[in-house]
């Protein structure tokens, strides 16, 4: 690994594959559920060792509401049994738990534990790691669009930066990198405001197999790009 300076501040990560791979072992879906799950224990654990401030997973979009309902109330309950067995981890190792979306359609018993570990982890000095839950990056820039109107700003007040304080993510810097696992070459509804810039990694990797060595060498690839956010590349001079 790099110098620290080139470490990425902010991951996010669009966890695909998980389906798919249970399939391919002729499992059940939520079997590849579960293994997901233990694999966001894995990578969760290397990117705040690593010294990453923010990691964001992309666990539960919009569109994941129109799958069968057993599937869903599966993947509840792997989210709740997560969470209420990680809270230790977290604050062990100084981790903050934050949502992104539309968290008040899930169920109430994963809305208070999610409240329960936001509260108890919000004063911890370490890793912010964003979980995204009934969240569409398109659904995100409506709501901050009505709650923007509903501060009566006028149109020559509005800027990037104001408006920016009105999503899911007011507070946190955008995502230097975003990874997307099982071999899919798009960004699925995932922060389209914020991802505007960002740099980002395609793996055919399935997420269940997506490990702490693949994140290392993602994170290694992004250590050799170079960001100009619209600029010309060091060393060469407009004319």
């Amino acid at each position: 690994m790099q110098s620290s300076g080139r470490i990425p501040k902010h991951i996010g990560i669009i966890m695909d594959g998980n389906g798919r791979w249970a399939e391919l072992r002729g499992l059940p879906r939520i079997e590849g559920h579960r293994r997901g799950a233990e694999r966001t224990k894995e990578v969760s654990r290397a990117a705040s060792e690593l010294g990453i401030r923010v990691l964001t997973l992309y666990a539960f979009s919009i569109e994941n509401w129109q799958r069968p309902s057993l599937e869903i109330m599966a993947l509840m309950k792997i989210l709740e049994f997560y969470l209420r067995n990680e809270m230790k981890e977290f604050m062990e190792k100084g981790i903050v738990f934050k949502t992104i979306g539309e968290r008040e359609r899930l169920p109430d018993t994963v809305q208070d534990i999610i409240r329960e570990v936001e509260e108890k982890t919000a004063l911890n000095p370490g890793m912010t790691l964003v979980a995204a839950l009934s969240y569409g990056g398109r659904n995100e820039i409506i709501r901050a669009v009505k709650k923007f109107m509903q501060t009566g700003v006028s149109p020559e007040e509005v800027t990037e930066e104001s408006f920016s304080q009105c999503l899911d993510t007011a507070g946190l810097q955008a995502p230097d990198l975003i990874i997307r696992t099982s071999g899919e070459m798009r960004i699925s509804n995932f922060m389209l405001w914020q991802g505007a810039y960002s740099e980002l990694y395609f793996t055919d990797t399935l997420w269940p197999d997506f490990s702490k060595d693949e994140f290392l060498l993602a994170v290694q690839d992004y250590q050799r790009r170079e960001r100009r956010f619209g600029a010309v590349p060091a060393g060469i001079h407009a004319p």
